[in-house]
């Protein structure tokens, strides 16, 4: 065991996972090494609890049948996050969040049948074969936000990529009572740590780590659905019911 933890915090560190900031918030400050040259290091033996924590929520849902809905506004992950939803079978949202996503289903729901339909007439009157979305920039704008979405349910956990961009997804599961992974770097707010139930401290500006940790997640999820009677498995990636 020991040396297995030794082997993952050697891999942290090759992704720079431990550089914090040079001045982290006063709540973050318990997940920090010390400092070098004013820089805070993250304690890694600290995130790699973390991650363990997030990897047993995660297998409990797959288990159980249910999912959780990714979070990502910045675009140098979005490639990322795509393939691993792909792999996973799961929801994604990589542009903006829209607010009253979780809180406000009914008008949700009801604004992606509109973009849905709105698509599907993809010929005009005059047999133009353009989509509508190169004449409304806004619509392709809106619709890119639900592209990633497989569900209408509530998802049974966030997981969330920048915590700090994304303020308002994290406000609304909290007010639902839905648990939230997320990474978290040392200049995140007091008030957005105090809300996410499974921080991941680490350097949330590494591309290398968070390729890693979505890598991380996709086994997680995989081996969880490895579980299921081979009637239940997941065939491909397709929209649920």
């Amino acid at each position: 065991m020991y040396n297995s933890s030794l082997l993952v915090i050697q891999k942290l560190l090759s992704t720079n996972a431990y550089l914090g900031h040079r001045i982290p918030t006063s709540d973050f400050q318990g997940y920090l090494y010390g400092f070098r040259n004013e820089m805070a290091i993250i304690n890694l033996e600290k995130t790699l609890i973390c991650l363990r924590r997030a990897c047993n929520l995660i297998e409990s849902i797959i288990r159980a049948k249910g999912h959780f809905l990714l979070v990502n506004t910045d675009p140098e992950y979005n490639k990322i996050v795509q393939q691993m939803a792909k792999r996973t079978n799961q929801s994604y949202i990589n542009h903006k969040w829209i607010g009253g996503f979780l809180t406000n289903r009914k008008h949700i729901k009801n604004v992606q049948k509109h973009f849905q339909n709105f698509s599907a007439h993809s010929e005009f009157q005059d047999g133009s074969t353009s989509s509508p979305f190169d004449f409304f920039p806004h619509f392709r704008k809106m619709q890119k936000c639900f592209e990633g979405v497989m569900t209408h349910d509530i998802p049974d956990c966030l997981v969330i990529i920048n915590a700090n961009k994304n303020s308002m997804a994290i406000l609304e599961a909290n007010q639902l009572q839905i648990p939230i992974v997320s990474l978290v770097d040392s200049n995140i707010s007091n008030r957005l740590q105090k809300l996410i139930t499974y921080p991941i401290p680490v350097n949330d500006d590494s591309i290398q780590f968070v390729y890693l940790f979505c890598n991380l997640i996709t086994k997680t999820v995989i081996l969880s659905q490895s579980a299921w009677p081979l009637s239940q498995k997941p065939l491909s990636r397709g929209r649920r019911p």
